[in-house]
């Protein structure tokens, strides 16, 4: 789990931000790898994107690495418009084009993420992609 000597802030950022993710896990979205420093979470019907089928497609994840928690937004590769939407604290740490890199608690950022998290359920609601409780 821990990329170098000396993490131990990374660590529990990556699992203060795992219990917040997995409050998504419900219905069809669920959560398909859970392993020391990895968590992903993915909506598991079939979708078309952009004219290709996917068995599946990734909501969010989270993986650590040196010296940060890489938070992966998957929403924005279908809808590029949502990155203008994101807090401007969590923009910050956007290096890439999905990818942010997480240092330190900070309750804005989580709240931010928390937002960027229902924006993007909400375009995928808005594709069809919803959370469907099983009965």
């Amino acid at each position: 789990m821990d990329k170098s000597a000396g993490q131990p802030v990374i660590s529990a950022l990556f699992e203060d931000l795992k219990k917040v993710l997995s409050e998504y896990a419900i219905g069809n979205y669920f959560v398909k790898s859970d392993r020391p420093g990895c968590y992903e979470l993915y909506y598991g019907k079939k979708v078309e994107v952009q004219g290709k089928v996917y068995p599946e497609l990734c909501f969010v994840s989270l993986l650590v690495q040196k010296g940060y928690v890489g938070f992966y937004y998957f929403p924005v590769y279908m809808n590029t418009a949502l990155q203008n939407k994101l807090g401007p604290e969590l923009r910050k740490c956007l290096k890439g084009k999905t990818c942010f890199h997480l240092k330190e608690k900070d309750p804005l950022l989580f709240l931010q993420i928390k937002e960027a998290l229902d924006l993007g359920k909400d375009f995928y609601v808005s594709q069809g992609w919803k959370h469907m409780r099983p009965k």
